[in-house]
């Protein structure tokens, strides 16, 4: 992969990812807003954005809005991803999406990401073509094997690797799109410059990672001969990955740089295409008139994939750091969160797409923060997003806006106590999860647009992060409850008394941790943990209700108890499992048909250990042929008995 370093005009990066800003960044991702703030009264007012007239007027004015600095900008959501396996190494449009199938033209009906509105394709490390899987590894830091995508022939009669792209080391892929003629593969992901501050020796790199500077690369390959991918296009950004979204044959990308004032000095956000750089002007810059602890320059990339020659389209805005992203068919919407000496609230920035164009077009904001994107939609010209905010007691919202992001409808100060832990938006309802100690379920009536209610509410054990859609009348639910994986299967044909028709509980023989042996502090059984990826990566969750129900999620499952040692006896982990669960899910219920692990202890019976290359992440489907992905392999299934095909070893 060719790469074009960004040249440094001044130390600005040096300090981003230190431990304190990786744990910054990491709330803000995760919560999307520091803890311990307080809602206003009132919203803030609205700045018309506006660009700068030169160079000096914008360092005029971070100097004069930019407060004490006590928070400084953490990266984006891969760099601490990054970050993190580095230390393991050591140790919609439509209420109801349509079924996530393709290829009826020859037949083939295979799996494809699950995405949140139709028509919008989202990144992932794993796509397939029906014929080919594609797939990227984000394997040990400073591995051999690391950050590669292979494209591995997917025939269950001859499945092979027949190609791969290395992407070298200091790199961490995003995430993988497909054209839709399956003639190019897109990779996008960042690259770090690595450092440790002071004289650097290899211990020290590996344990406490630093990096001096990040960009963000966007390569397209073709890969119409599979066996040989070419390099057709590379486009190099300054600045850490966000988010992205492909429509059509644009890809759209969304990269933030820290917007610092070092030494008199600014460095403006830079695009690199085959050793050309380009440098985003003051005057092409948006703002409003607002003070912050810190700002960003986010930069938005539209890409023609399919056109080498056709340049990329790039507007910036200076905000805050983002921290969720919406697309619809048209509008990109960023959030990011504020706050003030009255309190916190939520920006919001609607951004205009079609093909080649990118238009600002408008700017609002609301109380509280927002959970993820599944917590935002469109539907008939509304933007519709829900929050958790805080004044004296934590409470709840939902609020209406219009294109201008003005807010015409609320429904405000519900479930006090306690904060939203899943929420979706389907046509003219909205399902939603908040959690102290208990599960409410409410289902929300969203078909007036000026006065959002509550229809209905349902009260259970646990809580649901995802809520996926089943039908017009039944919702999936998945979350935990105590310390296992729960799925829920939530009946809403009656909107003002939805129930719980069936749930699955992922636990063991033995479910009670709270007894304990007063003599020794043991408890006096063993006991269970459970836990997925799905819980908090919708793109982990394979559904087809088309296809007899099947429902695929990793798992991992963890028993604890008495373990006897050489020389003492010891309350510890005596088994570990990982894998993929399969089921059949009808309106009846769960059906758990078995499941598939790529460990070679297979029973988990005895302590087995993290490997990070045999955690299966991913599953998808072609014909009758389960796949399920991992760094290391594929494991071909057969989709009916789950009986073991063959595997495919990624090296």
């Amino acid at each position: 992969m060719v790469q074009k370093e960004i040249r440094k005009k001044t130390r600005i990066y040096g300090t981003i990812a230190t431990l304190s800003a990786i744990v910054l960044v990491a709330l803000i991702y995760v919560y999307g807003s520091t803890p311990g703030v307080f809602t206003p009264d009132t919203l803030p007012n609205v700045s018309p954005m506006k660009t700068f007239k030169s160079y000096d007027e914008l360092k005029n004015f971070l100097a004069a809005n930019t407060q004490d600095g006590s928070n400084y900008y953490g990266g984006g959501p891969l760099d601490s991803q990054f970050l993190e396996s580095s230390r393991q190494t050591l140790d919609g449009a439509n209420p109801i999406p349509a079924p996530a199938t393709i290829g009826e033209e020859d037949s083939k009906s295979y799996s494809t990401t699950n995405i949140q509105v139709e028509g919008v394709d989202e990144a992932d490390i794993v796509k397939t073509d029906g014929d080919y899987l594609y797939v990227a590894t984000n394997n040990n830091f400073y591995s051999a094997s690391q950050n590669n995508v292979y494209i591995v022939k997917a025939d269950p009669q001859d499945p092979r690797v027949i190609g791969k792209i290395s992407l070298g080391n200091n790199t961490y892929v995003a995430g993988l799109f497909l054209s839709q003629d399956n003639s190019k593969l897109v990779i996008i992901g960042s690259q770090y410059q690595m450092y440790v501050d002071g004289a650097a020796r290899a211990e020290d790199i590996m344990i406490y990672p630093y990096y001096s500077s990040v960009n963000t690369f966007l390569c397209v390959y073709d890969v119409s001969e599979k066996a040989s991918p070419v390099l057709a296009r590379n486009l190099t950004l300054s600045g850490s990955y966000f988010n992205s979204r492909m429509i059509g044959n644009y890809v759209y990308t969304v990269v933030s740089q820290p917007t610092y004032l070092v030494n008199n000095d600014v460095v403006l956000p830079q695009v690199y295409e085959n050793a050309e750089a380009s440098e985003i002007e003051p005057t092409r810059i948006y703002y409003a008139d607002m003070v912050d602890t810190y700002f960003t320059f986010t930069t938005f990339i539209g890409l023609n994939i399919m056109d080498t020659v056709q340049e990329p389209t790039n507007m910036t805005v200076m905000m805050g750091s983002t921290s969720n992203m919406y697309v619809s068919l048209g509008n990109i919407y960023v959030t990011y969160p504020t706050w003030s000496e009255q309190g916190q609230y939520t920006s919001i920035y609607r951004v205009r797409v079609n093909g080649s164009e990118l238009a600002f077009e408008a700017k609002g904001s609301v109380l509280g923060d927002v959970l993820n994107q599944y917590s935002m939609d469109e539907y008939n010209g509304y933007f519709r997003i829900a929050t958790t905010s805080q004044k004296n007691q934590t409470q709840n919202n939902v609020y209406v806006l219009n294109m201008d992001l003005n807010i015409t409808g609320k429904l405000e100060n519900l479930a006090k106590d306690e904060r939203i832990y899943s929420a979706r938006f389907m046509g003219d309802k909205c399902y939603l999860v908040t959690f102290r100690q208990i599960d409410p379920f409410f289902v929300l009536d969203m078909s007036n647009p000026a006065e959002p209610k509550v229809a209905g509410e349902l009260k259970i054990p646990g809580y649901s992060s995802y809520l996926h859609p089943y039908d017009e009348n039944h919702v999936i639910g998945l979350g935990k409850e105590g310390n296992y994986v729960k799925l829920s299967l939530f009946d809403v044909s009656n909107v003002n008394a939805p129930t719980e028709t069936a749930k699955f509980v992922v636990d063991g023989d033995y479910t009670n941790p709270e007894a304990y042996d007063n003599s020794t502090g043991w408890p006096t059984k063993l006991f269970d943990y459970s836990d997925s990826q799905a819980l908090n990566e919708p793109k982990a969750f394979l559904f087809d209700s088309q296809k007899n129900g099947l429902l695929v999620i990793p798992m991992s499952t963890i028993k604890y108890g008495e373990v006897v040692g050489k020389d003492t006896t010891y309350w510890g982990q005596t088994g570990y499992w990982q894998g993929a669960y399969v089921f059949k899910v009808t309106t009846s219920g769960f059906e758990l048909r078995g499941n598939i692990t790529h460990q070679e202890d297979a029973t988990g019976s005895q302590y087995y250990g993290y490997d990070y290359n045999t955690q299966v992440h991913r599953a998808l489907y072609i014909d009758n042929t389960l796949y399920t992905i991992s760094n290391g392999k594929v494991l071909l299934n057969n989709l009916n008995t789950l009986t073991l095909i063959t595997a495919v070893n990624l090296s």
